[in-house]
C-alpha cells in the first residue's frame, strides 16, 4: 500500500520507474540489475540482516557513483539519519514530504546534488561537523594527491561517475580510471563508498 501511494503521487513527466522491491535481499538484487539513477530508499526495508537501508546501501557500495540513493523514512530521528547518509545515501526526506516535492529531491540527487528534509540537514552537519579536528592532523593526507588527482577526488566523491568526471575535466575515461586508482591508493582506500566518507569527514565535498 505505501509503494503505491508514493508510485502515484510520483510526477510521471519527472520521474519514471523501473522497479521495486520489498524486501533488502530483493532491493539489493534489482538495484544490481537494473542500476537506476536512483533509488529512493526505505529507511526500514525488512529483510536481509534486520540493517534496513542502511544494509542495501552497504551491499550495493560497489555501484557508488553509477547509482545514487535518496533514503525515505518516517523517522526523523537523528541515529536513522546519520546511518544511512554515513553508508552512502545522497539524500533524507521524510514520509511526510508532498508529491511535488518528492518527484523534485529525486531530480535533484539524480544531478548530483544532497537533498534533506529542513530539520534534518542540521543532525547531518552535526554528524559530520565532529571531522572538523581531524582535518588538521589529516592534512598531510591531502598534500599526497596531485591538483588533478583532487580535483578527480571531489567530484568521485560526489558521486560522479568516471564518463562524468571525464566529461566535467576534459580528459578520457581511462585517465580518470588511473587517477581513481592513485588516490585509494595514496589514501590507503579500498572504494569510492570510503573516498566519499573520507572526504566528508573533511569537509572537502
Amino acid at each position: 500500500m505505501f509503494r503505491a501511494g508514493v508510485r502515484a503521487s510520483l510526477d510521471p513527466a519527472l520521474v519514471q520507474i523501473v522497479g521495486e522491491a520489498d524486501t533488502v535481499d530483493s532491493a539489493v538484487e534489482r538495484v544490481h540489475a537494473l542500476r537506476p539513477p536512483v533509488v529512493l530508499l526505505d529507511v526500514h526495508l525488512p529483510g536481509g540482516n534486520g540493517g534496513g537501508g542502511a544494509e542495501v546501501l552497504q551491499r550495493c557500495a560497489d555501484l557508488t557513483g553509477d547509482v545514487r540513493f535518496l533514503a525515505l523514512s518516517v523517522s526523523d530521528a537523528a541515529e536513522d539519519v546519520v546511518a544511512v547518509i554515513r553508508a552512502g545515501a545522497r539524500g533524507y526526506v521524510t514520509k511526510a514530504i508532498s508529491g511535488p516535492d518528492l518527484s523534485a529531491a529525486v531530480v535533484q540527487v539524480s544531478g548530483g546534488d544532497a537533498v534533506f528534509s529542513p530539520r534534518l540537514a542540521g543532525f547531518v552537519l552535526d554528524a559530520f561537523g565532529t571531522g572538523a579536528a581531524d582535518v588538521a592532523v589529516h592534512d598531510d593526507e591531502l598534500d599526497r594527491l596531485s591538483a588533478r588527482e583532487q580535483e578527480v577526488m571531489r567530484l568521485i566523491a560526489r558521486g560522479f561517475t568516471y564518463r562524468e568526471v571525464a566529461s566535467e575535466l576534459f580528459i578520457s575515461i581511462k585517465t580518470v580510471e588511473t587517477h581513481v586508482s592513485a588516490v585509494l591508493r595514496k589514501l590507503q582506500l579500498s572504494s569510492r563508498h570510503e573516498l566519499t566518507r573520507w572526504a566528508a569527514q573533511r569537509r572537502l565535498l
